[in-house]
């Protein structure tokens, strides 16, 4: 997964979105791409090539 720019903007971005996302939630180390799409997966209650895609696409 390749987060690329700022990661607060597309924090922003998603939480907008989904408003039921938390910081918490939004908490990315890099590295840990995979504890974030799992967090968001359980949260959104979507697949993890969507997550995925949806991380890519901001």
């Amino acid at each position: 997964m390749n987060l690329k720019g700022d990661w607060n903007e597309s924090k922003g971005k998603l939480k907008q979105q989904y408003a039921q996302l938390t910081d918490e939630d939004l908490e990315y180390t890099e590295g840990k791409g995979d504890e974030l799409v799992g967090r968001l997966q359980s949260k959104l209650g979507k697949g993890k090539r969507e997550i995925t895609k949806l991380l890519n696409d901001l």
